[in-house]
């Protein structure tokens, strides 16, 4: 059947080649899941895209990847069709050309953009304060009042949160993911949480060489779960300010203080091994055409994690203004650009594996 882009075609080819041999159907949930269809949409297409998890494995055992006249590599072009996905199901889609311009530059842009923003604002006011604000018995709000922060980073939240639904709505309708069991999710639920089929069959990821390792499983723990703490210490600083009255700024061993920190380490750990894991994966397996949109988004967990590290410990200097207008302005970035740039990856394959689960479920296998 004719595909909407090139690389959509050439995945057809190249499950049709796969499905015709199915060496690789041990490795992980693409080739089962590859094995239940004899023709592919474009939809199917960016189910399975979305199930691969890039470990290599395939790309190394194949027989026929390159130089074979074949010229199967499956991880390269799911990798293609995934960037291409995530642009495709984007909203609104005045919005989708932001793929291909989310590079490390822009992201980086963004922070500084805001954080001059905001400490220009402060210096119009009172020029000292940017200096002195850590001396305040307000901390943070000093520089920005609470109802500001509030209503700015609520609004850049609630934008996130609509985008990246209307997204994952879209792709999961494409996918034709219906009549799903609660089994289905709390099986995708699972392998999301463990990323079961990132190790290659059980032998870890490939990078620069033939050696698998479990590094980059590793770095995606650390970098996801870092996040889920940050998120837990943000909102249990909500209830302590608006259920127990207790505003910030709080003392290190506070809960919403502890759940940063260790979100910031697990964010800089996990984030700096991805992008060491990026700049050394072999050639052949790295995403043409979006590696600005996976380093920019990297980066900024990255600075995110460092800028909330370095304000905790350094908040009681005068470089607390910088450090806070610099956290503030990767924070917002993050949340503006989440529903454009790989953020939208842990989504979609979360929906990939539960439409995994479904179909096999259906088909009597066992996922």
């Amino acid at each position: 059947m004719p595909h909407s882009t090139p690389a959509l075609t050439e995945a057809d080819r190249l499950m049709t080649v796969c499905n015709s041999c199915r060496y690789c159907e041990g490795l992980c949930a693409v080739f089962p899941a590859m094995e239940m269809k004899r023709a592919f949409s474009d939809g199917d297409l960016n189910h399975l895209a979305n199930l691969c998890h890039s470990c290599g494995a395939c790309y190394h055992d194949c027989q026929f990847s390159p130089p074979h006249e074949f010229n199967v590599n499956v991880p390269q072009v799911l990798a293609q069709v995934r960037g291409e996905s995530y642009a495709h199901y984007a909203w609104p889609a005045a919005a989708r050309p932001l793929f291909a311009r989310h590079g490390m530059v822009l992201a980086l842009g963004i922070v500084a953009g805001f954080a001059l923003f905001m400490l220009g604002f402060v210096a119009m006011q009172d020029a000292g304060a940017i200096w002195s604000a850590h001396r305040a018995d307000n901390g943070f709000y000093a520089l920005m009042p609470h109802n500001v922060m509030v209503t700015v980073f609520g609004a850049a939240f609630a934008w996130m949160l609509l985008a990246v639904f209307m997204g994952a709505r879209a792709f999961w309708r494409d996918a034709g993911a219906v009549d799903m069991a609660a089994t289905d999710h709390a099986s995708a639920a699972h392998d999301a949480a463990r990323l079961t089929y990132l190790d290659g069959g059980g032998q870890g990821c490939f990078n620069a060489d033939d050696t698998p390792t479990d590094r980059r499983r590793l770095w995606h723990h650390l970098t996801f779960y870092g996040f889920l703490l940050c998120f837990a210490s943000t909102s249990l600083a909500t209830v302590y300010h608006y259920v127990l009255g207790r505003p910030a700024p709080y003392s290190w061993w506070d809960a919403p203080a502890l759940l940063g920190i260790l979100g910031g380490i697990g964010l800089v750990i996990g984030a700096g091994g991805l992008l060491y894991a990026k700049l050394t994966r072999l050639d052949d397996l790295k995403t043409p055409g979006f590696r600005g949109m996976e380093y920019g988004f990297v980066v900024i967990l990255l600075l995110t994690g460092a800028s909330g590290l370095l304000l905790r410990f350094l908040g009681h200097t005068p470089l607390m203004g910088v450090l806070l207008a610099l956290h503030l302005g990767a924070v917002l970035t993050f949340f503006l650009t989440m529903p454009y740039g790989k953020f939208v990856h842990g989504l979609y394959r979360y929906l990939a594996l539960a439409r995994y689960a479904r179909d096999s479920r259906k088909a009597g296998h066992h996922p």
